[in-house]
């Protein structure tokens, strides 16, 4: 069943309500309780927004990477491009992180600044669940129930360094690396990826990424850990 426009109007809506003010009365709980209404309906509109993209057109599917070793893919993930949803068009320094919970689902933390890289931090930590029979590559990303996103693996290295996740209406994108950088000829290869898959890579902005040596070499990347399930001891 096609809900044209469902999408559409719920961004509209979502940055309407975002770009009210809201005021804290000293001593009064009643600034709190609205800015809490309003982040929560923030988080609805996305899933709603998400979801819907997928149901309003009928779309050719998206290739995904064959099979993936789960524990491999956890850690974190910079992200070095993207093809923004409403709420990351401004995010420095955007590290999506996973952690392996029961069932086969990921506790995900998404966090970045906003603005620049002296805004405020923002995180969101939406659940993702894989589906059986995706040789885990497909997952429904839940921010908020019941809503739950299209999350699709399209490629991945060998080494589990680099990956993009996409999605089959082609309408955003995430490229990932375990590093925050990443040079000028990978870059325009993982774009040529992206071409292939469908995407308009006119599209995608480039995430401003700007953290320590040690991070950029890799060597305190905490995505290099092997044993990444929730309540696992910390490696040393």
């Amino acid at each position: 069943m096609d809900v044209p426009g469902v999408a559409t109007r719920s961004r509209q809506n979502a940055a309407i309500l975002a770009a009210r003010p809201v005021f804290h009365a000293p001593g009064l709980a009643v600034g709190r309780r609205r800015e809490t209404i309003v982040r929560s309906y923030l988080f609805v509109t996305i899933g709603a927004a998400l979801t819907a993209g997928c149901l309003a057109t009928r779309t050719t599917p998206i290739d995904t990477v064959k099979r993936i070793d789960l524990d491999s893919f956890m850690g974190d993930w910079y992200v070095i491009a993207h093809i923004p949803t409403f709420l990351e068009r401004d995010a420095y320094n955007a590290v999506e992180t996973y952690r392996l919970g029961d069932g086969n689902r990921v506790h995900t933390t998404f966090r970045f600044r906003k603005g620049g890289f002296e805004g405020p931090v923002k995180t969101m930590n939406p659940t993702g669940f894989v589906r059986e029979g995706s040789g885990n590559a497909v997952w429904g990303m839940q921010f908020v129930w019941p809503f739950k996103a299209e999350y699709r693996v399209v490629y991945l290295d060998e080494r589990y360094d680099t990956t993009i996740i996409g999605r089959s209406k082609r309408d955003y994108a995430w490229l990932m690396s375990r590093r925050p950088d990443m040079d000028a000829q990978a870059y325009q290869r993982m774009m040529g990826v992206l071409v292939g898959l469908g995407y308009d890579i006119s599209q995608v902005r480039r995430v401003p990424q700007q953290w320590p040596a040690s991070a950029r070499s890799g060597h305190s990347n905490p995505a290099r850990i092997t044993a990444r399930r929730i309540g696992s001891a910390p490696a040393s």
